[in-house]
């Protein structure tokens, strides 16, 4: 049991504001994801590709409502979208990733999405996201199709040597190849 003297009053009113941030500092952290999570992966001739992403939902937005065309966005909800390869990968045209795991992010746009590769693999959103450490960036065209309301990103195997990487939101969808080297 905890006894309070006149004493400790004003030591703990001078905690109070210390401890509200703490809390606030912890609802920030993994445990409190907002949107369900899912892993998607693609075996080509026993090398692995799989990306692993939160799926919010457009609950009746749109895209550019919830992340502003031009500005970094963490391709998803909650920590950023991470990329896996198991061997030396080649993804859009011409960037080439060393195995490991990686950060994928976008900057949408109404024509086209400029797709990033960054070496910081577990970041929580894009809040510490820092050019410096990405590996490049590509562009990949914008197509319009069927509205899709949950955040989709799909691996579909092409070939034994080849998938297609495709994110879909609302009524727009991008994509690029993704081959082991």
């Amino acid at each position: 049991m905890i006894y309070m003297t006149h004493r400790s009053l004003p030591i703990l009113f001078a905690m109070l504001p210390l401890l509200a941030c703490a809390q606030l500092a912890c609802a920030q952290g993994h445990g409190n994801r907002v949107s369900p999570h899912e892993t998607v992966s693609v075996d080509l001739k026993g090398d692995k590709i799989t990306i692993s992403y939160g799926r919010p939902y457009l609950k009746g937005r749109k895209l550019d409502d919830i992340e502003a065309y031009g500005k970094v966005w963490r391709l998803g909800a909650d920590e950023a979208t991470k990329l896996t390869v198991t061997t030396k990968t080649r993804i859009g045209d011409s960037l080439e990733l060393e195995p490991g795991s990686y950060s994928l992010f976008a900057m949408a746009g109404a024509d086209k999405w400029t797709i990033i590769v960054n070496r910081v693999a577990d970041q929580w959103g894009a809040f510490s996201y820092k050019q410096s450490d990405d590996l490049g960036r590509f562009d990949v065209p914008v197509k319009q199709g069927s509205p899709v309301e949950q955040f989709t990103i799909s691996l579909t195997k092409q070939s034994d040597s080849a998938a297609t990487l495709s994110f879909a939101w609302g009524d727009t969808s991008v994509s690029t190849a993704v081959k082991p080297m």
